[in-house]
């Protein structure tokens, strides 16, 4: 991982969502480094390419062409260099897969976009803040899913 700047990968094939998730980061105003892809096999190529220097955090769309979300999650899973990249769902949608499953291959959080701007770079300095500890962090399954309704509570 990199230790200079924290380095942040965007999987999201929403060239609208990318940009304003870029927005957001610009709030937070932390010497933060983006990287993004807009499909999953365009994020697999990058994260085989990248093995020597990951991101310090992965957040991942769920529906993407070519290779959706879980998939890669999946494939990330299998992989010695790949599954200690933490990830964190970034979706539209709670219910593409059962929650239990995609928590169970790994991810951090699955968080549901945002709906109002304030609340993206909340959960987004939250995020970064957690991965910059380098501690255990990922929470229990009852507490995995972040909603409006957990950063109204922040």
């Amino acid at each position: 991982m990199n230790t200079e700047q924290f380095h942040l990968l965007l999987a999201d094939d929403d060239k609208d969502d990318c940009e304003i998730f870029r927005e957001a980061l610009e709030e937070i105003a932390l010497p933060i480094r983006l990287s993004t892809v807009h499909n999953g096999q365009q994020l697999m190529d990058w994260l085989n390419e990248h093995k020597d220097t990951l991101p310090d955090v992965l957040f991942l769309d769920m529906k993407m062409p070519r290779k959706n979300g879980f998939d890669c999650l999946e494939e990330m899973k299998k992989d010695k260099v790949l599954q200690s990249l933490p990830v964190v769902i970034y979706a539209t949608s709670i219910y593409f897969k059962p929650l239990e499953e995609i928590y169970r291959l790994g991810a951090l959080y699955y968080i549901e976009k945002p709906a109002v701007f304030e609340q993206l770079v909340v959960t987004i300095r939250t995020i970064v803040d957690l991965c910059r500890q380098k501690s255990e962090f990922r929470p229990d399954f009852q507490d995995f899913v972040i909603r409006d309704e957990w950063r109204e509570a922040v």
